[in-house]
This record gives structure tokens, C-alpha cells and sequence, in this order.
């Protein structure tokens, strides 16, 4: 899972170090750790961990993920807990839906609600 978490130099973490405790039900720590967790879920499909870590004032109703989506790696280019509740995580994640490339580009905000980090919204950004 490319991208979904670093250790120590850089080099990735296993599925069991980085997301899986979150995908599990323990709260990710920080939006960064939520971001990488959410990533990891669309790329394993887990979209019941995406609706439970998506804020209920603009999560959808219903989730369906693309058919045939490759992903192919998360970079997070910055990410900053602006105060107990509020953090932002800038990242791009790389896919390829029917041999075509493609890049998401966005700066996400994340609001800490009864002890739990959930993804609000983000606004997409150009490269």
C-alpha cells in the first residue's frame, strides 16, 4: 500500500503498523493518521470505515467506489493540527481508472468530534 504510512527513513509501514488499528475501530491520533487510513480503505474498499470517518454534515448518503480504480500511492505534502479540534492535511493520491492516470490534489479539513478525527471536506487544488 504505497504511501499509506512511513516509519523511521522513510521506508513504509506494514499494513499492521500503520492502518489497520484504525480500520479496526481505535481512533486515529492525529487528521494525518486519518487521511493515510482513509486512503488505505479506498484502496482496500472499505467504504463502511470512509462513511464512519466522514463527518455527518457532508457525508454522503451513500458511498460507492469507482469500479476498476488501481491505486497507485498517497504522497501527504503537509498537515498541521491548527487547534484541539480543526486540522488540515494537504496530499495527493495517484490512481489509474481504465488505463488512465489520474491525481488528486486536495487540502482536506478534519474536525475532532467526540474523541474521534472525521473528514469534513477539502478543496481541490491544481498541480
Amino acid at each position: 500500500m504505497s504511501g499509506a504510512g512511513k516509519g523511521k527513513a522513510g521506508q513504509p509501514l506494514a499494513y499492521a503498523d500503520c492502518c489497520q488499528p484504525w480500520h479496526a475501530g481505535h481512533p486515529a491520533p492525529t487528521p494525518e493518521a486519518l487521511m493515510r487510513s482513509r486512503y488505505s480503505a479506498f484502496v482496500l474498499g472499505l467504504t463502511d470505515y470512509l462513511q464512519a470517518t466522514w463527518h455527518a454534515s457532508t457525508r454522503p448518503a451513500d458511498l460507492a467506489l469507482e469500479p476498476g480504480t488501481r491505486w497507485l500511492g498517497l504522497e501527504v505534502r503537509s498537515h498541521a493540527q491548527t487547534d484541539a479540534t480543526h486540522g488540515e492535511v494537504e496530499f495527493v493520491a495517484r490512481s489509474r481508472v481504465a488505463g488512465k492516470g489520474q491525481r488528486l490534489h486536495e487540502r482536506s479539513r478534519f474536525f475532532r468530534e467526540g474523541g474521534q478525527w472525521l473528514y469534513v471536506d477539502g478543496d481541490m487544488l491544481t498541480p
